[in-house]
């Protein structure tokens, strides 16, 4: 059984096998002997899908599906506003445009595809 050099987490050497797992005593992180392609599953966690599970990227065209309120407004954003030129953001509202000159954030979950 091969012993990792050091922990990825707090390059400490002092790690040992456990199981399916390597351990590190110092910092309690777990990592799986068998290295798995952690690449591809990252990409297809980066990637920003609306409501019918169509992929979003910068620059589509988006339609809301539902009227939303603005936090902190009286405005409403109305059901059927068409975004033009998205930008994709990381973080919980996913997606920057500009709606009648206003900036806002929104979630995927609330666009579809245009």
């Amino acid at each position: 059984m091969q012993n990792p050099s050091s922990c990825p987490k707090c390059s400490m050497e002092n790690t040992y096998p456990d199981g399916e797992h390597y351990i590190c005593p110092d910092c309690a992180h777990e990592w799986p002997i068998v290295a798995t392609d952690n690449g591809e599953a990252e990409d297809e966690a980066a990637v920003v899908r609306d409501s019918n599970n169509n992929p979003l990227g910068d620059g589509d065209a988006v339609v809301l599906i539902k009227d939303l309120k603005v936090k902190g407004s009286s405005i409403t954003l109305k059901k059927g506003t068409k975004v033009k030129s998205i930008r994709l953001m990381s973080g919980d509202h996913e997606v920057d445009c500009k709606i009648d000159g206003a900036s806002y954030m929104l979630k995927a979950q609330f666009l579809k595809k245009a």
